[in-house]
């Protein structure tokens, strides 16, 4: 099992995640990358996406991940936008089009990111 750290882009851990109004079955998580996490996780065969220049993987599982907080406690809660996470994640077979898959396996909190909101204000 490996392990890395990133930032939420976008998460569906507590709930499967609905794409297009259809429900994937799957939770997951979309990080951005530091650049040398990217690198390890291309030379392992896993594709990435980039949005405005950073790096980002989703990392998905069709079981409700493990949640703790940085001290090893369940997490109850959202896992807010820009939240800082270590993950752990299995590699798939090689797929010929797709790449690597990575599955996850757990996340923790390491630092909570304040808000959630998107950035507007609450009386918006």
């Amino acid at each position: 099992m490996a392990v890395l750290e990133g930032v939420v882009a976008f998460e569906s851990l507590n709930k499967t995640d609905v794409f297009n109004g259809t429900d994937t079955g799957k939770y997951n998580i979309t990080l951005k990358l530091s650049d040398d996490v990217a690198d390890e996780l291309k030379a392992a065969g896993v594709k990435l996406k980039e949005y405005e220049g950073v790096p980002q993987r989703k990392f998905a599982t069709k079981f409700p991940p493990m949640v703790v907080d940085a001290d090893g406690q369940p997490f109850k809660g959202q896992v807010t936008f820009g939240s800082k996470v270590r993950i752990k994640y299995t590699l798939g077979k090689p797929h010929p089009v797709h790449g690597v898959s990575p599955q996850l396996a757990a996340v923790k909190v390491l630092e909570l990111a304040e808000g959630g909101s998107g950035g507007f204000d609450e009386e918006f």
